[in-house]
């Protein structure tokens, strides 16, 4: 890129056409990378100085052409007004420390298994066994978390188009 848009340099978007020019020095001018993606140049502007919120076919648009898979998770993360609260951001990190955050989260999972089938034999969770049943959630969280990055990783760098998010 010839020269960085300050106004813009938190923002998801830009960053993810910063990254992709590595790959394809088109997305180096915005007008060219409108062209690709499909948006017209004014409102990729818009949307890389955040004065307007994508539509969720523009950030699909965006994340396919920039090979930024994660875009569609952050996108639900931060602005979808129905996953902002349902859908938990997820960070890619290189494989080997994905593949270490995955293996850590499910280290427990034979205690979980017990543990939920201990709740569940009466059909009714007690007071008492609240605690144990709010860690359940949050180990399945984290594992669901996990495998999610997991996922994104594979699909940016190895492209299994097949199981795109």
């Amino acid at each position: 890129m010839g020269k960085k848009a300050t106004k813009a340099a938190d923002n998801m978007y830009y960053l993810a056409r910063c990254e992709a020019q590595t790959a394809n020095p088109d997305f180096g001018s915005r007008e060219k990378a409108a062209e690709i993606v499909g948006i017209d140049r004014t409102r990729l502007a818009r949307i890389e100085l955040d004065t307007i919120v994508p539509y969720p076919e523009e950030v699909k648009a965006m994340a396919s052409a920039y090979n930024t898979p994660e875009l569609c998770n952050s996108y639900c993360a931060k602005e979808c007004p129905i996953g902002l609260n349902t859908v938990k951001e997820v960070t890619i990190d290189d494989f080997d420390r994905l593949a270490l955050k995955v293996l850590g989260s499910l280290k427990d999972i034979d205690s979980l298994r017990a543990s939920l089938i201990a709740i569940s034999e009466d059909g009714i969770i007690e007071e008492s066994e609240e605690p144990a049943f709010r860690e359940i959630l949050n180990s399945l969280e984290k594992i669901s978390t996990n495998a999610k990055a997991l996922q994104l990783w594979a699909i940016k760098n190895i492209r299994l188009k097949d199981r795109e998010p």
